[in-house]
């Protein structure tokens, strides 16, 4: 199965910088998109930001003007990572990794998620 493991989390202050890792096994046979989610306490999951295997990108509003995602979409291995400035404490959440993508066992599409990784914000 697709195994996912988000690492560069942490405890950062208000209008701090962070960089979040996140690596796949070699179980993908196809990637649609990889991307990037969070949940914040009593809230629900929600989208931060996603890229394609092709490389285009999407963000939600909140994410547009501070935070970047990239990929090392290529390789047997995929790698994704989100730069994050300009931090709020609003911005504190668990984040997960997220693959769109049909795995060597299933070679079925589906979602696969990372165990998540907690950000905090605070002075």
């Amino acid at each position: 199965q697709v195994t996912l493991v988000e690492s560069g989390g942490g405890l950062v202050q208000p209008g701090g910088s962070l960089r979040l890792s996140c690596a796949s096994n070699t179980a993908i046979v196809t990637l649609y998109t990889m991307g990037w989610y969070r949940q914040a306490p009593g809230k629900e999951r929600e989208l931060v930001a996603t890229i394609t295997s092709d490389g285009r990108t999407n963000y939600l509003d909140f994410a547009k003007a501070r935070f970047t995602i990239s990929g090392d979409l290529n390789g047997a291995k995929k790698n994704v990572y989100l730069q994050m400035n300009s931090l709020r404490p609003e911005d504190t959440a668990v984040y997960y990794c997220n693959a769109d993508a049909v795995d060597v066992i299933t070679m079925k599409r589906r979602s696969h998620w990372g165990q998540g990784i907690q950000v905090t914000v605070s002075s």
